[in-house]
């Protein structure tokens, strides 16, 4: 009896192939003359054992030829490379650039109890001021942790709506530095990497008097 099921692989019913498969069990059967004898046809002799192999080795190869062909036809499982996350575009910082160019009085503190003692000594610093100078492509020239050569600094926002100052890329870099707070005549900013933020502390900028 043949057994249809109407699976498919690469355009192979799988009747196609188990048909055959108990055809070749009936031709032995029939062979065997329905008795597992042996039957003699000319000067050959053929067991019943023999003629089950016969038939085994049909049926392997008809499951063979099925498996091939579902081989060649299913898609490759093979990891493909994730593709690279989009870099989400860059916010503009609630603080401007040009808000923050010019004379400043600086100075650091820890403690967050030292802040007042902190601004008024960062004012006596106006003699000697840090200078944040205006950068060619709309940042700001100042220095990032550690280095000794000023260069140009984008400011950046955020989704959160907390303001950075730092080299181009996303906002809260490790180099960036983030603006606690910010009045136009006072800026607080710490560094983002923890080493930095411990080493420089909570930076006071106190703006210097227009000179005379």
């Amino acid at each position: 009896m043949m057994l249809r099921k109407p699976n498919r692989c690469s355009g192979v019913i799988l009747t196609d192939v188990i048909a055959p498969a108990g055809f070749l069990r009936l031709a032995v059967y029939r062979l065997l003359d329905g008795s597992g004898q042996v039957i003699a046809r000319g000067n050959a002799m053929i067991s019943s054992r023999n003629a089950r192999t016969v038939a085994n080795l049909a049926i392997a190869s008809a499951l063979s030829i099925l498996l091939a062909a579902c081989s060649t036809s299913l898609p490759s499982l093979s990891s493909s490379p994730p593709p690279e996350p989009e870099v989400a575009p860059e916010m503009p910082a609630t603080v401007r650039a040009d808000e923050i160019v010019g004379r400043w009085g600086l100075a650091s503190f820890q403690n967050p109890n030292d802040r007042a003692r902190t601004e008024a000594a960062a004012r006596g610093q106006c003699k000697q001021p840090y200078v944040i100078g205006a950068g060619a492509n709309g940042g700001v020239v100042m220095h990032l942790a550690d280095q000794a050569t000023p260069q140009e600094l984008r400011l950046k926002g955020s989704p959160s709506g907390k303001n950075y100052i730092g080299p181009p890329g996303p906002a809260g870099g490790d180099q960036d530095r983030e603006i606690v707070s910010f009045d136009g005549r006072v800026m607080v900013t710490r560094f983002i990497e923890k080493d930095a933020a411990v080493r420089y502390g909570n930076m006071v900028y106190v703006r210097c008097a227009p000179r005379a």
